[in-house]
């Protein structure tokens, strides 16, 4: 969000996750280059002016530099888990490989991160509220924390994540998941 109270500038350096984002928006803006971040890197992006969405976005609890200051949104109960896909789309992920000690399973880690620690928390404790489960907040080494559920939690979070086939997210994402919501 722009400080203007009108722009919304959305950056990745995924192209699919941009993607994901116009055509939940219905937005025909073209895709740009711009250079951000450390090293002053190029990413993509999308901007758009709406004054009456970002205003939505203010009530919810969103702002401008958000990064570190970001806490509790106020997000509808009904909607919350569509929210939770796309806070996994852009800053989680879903870990599976072999294990170590027992080689014919499986792990499988649920992760988001965040510079805000107070955002996490909140987090946690809405999924706490709606499925019984804890995770666990960690510091990782560049800074930022990371909201973490192992394999039986992660089972119960991502089958309410992708509770829909029809529901929009990243199929990358979404393929990692899927052999575990058939469990």
């Amino acid at each position: 969000m722009s400080k203007d109270g009108r722009h919304i500038d959305f950056t990745s350096n995924d192209i699919d996750l941009i993607e994901t984002f116009k055509s939940c928006l219905k937005l025909n803006n073209k895709i740009c280059l711009k250079r951000c971040g450390e090293g002053n890197r190029v990413c993509n992006r999308v901007q758009f002016g709406d004054v009456v969405f970002y205003r939505f976005l203010l009530c919810v609890g969103l702002m401008p530099n958000k990064t570190k200051k970001l806490g509790k949104l106020n997000i509808p109960d009904r909607y919350f888990f569509d929210f939770l896909r796309g806070v996994l789309d852009g800053d989680g992920y879903v870990q599976v490989y072999q294990d170590s000690v027992y080689p014919n399973s499986q792990r499988l880690y649920t992760r988001f991160a965040c510079a805000s620690l107070k955002h996490l928390l909140w987090l946690r404790k809405k999924i706490k509220k709606f499925l019984g489960i804890e995770g666990s907040v960690q510091k990782t080494v560049k800074k930022i924390f990371e909201l973490r559920y192992a394999k039986s939690e992660s089972i119960i979070l991502l089958r309410a994540i992708y509770y829909s086939s029809q529901s929009p997210c990243l199929k990358r994402k979404h393929e990692i998941a899927e052999p575990f919501l058939l469990c």
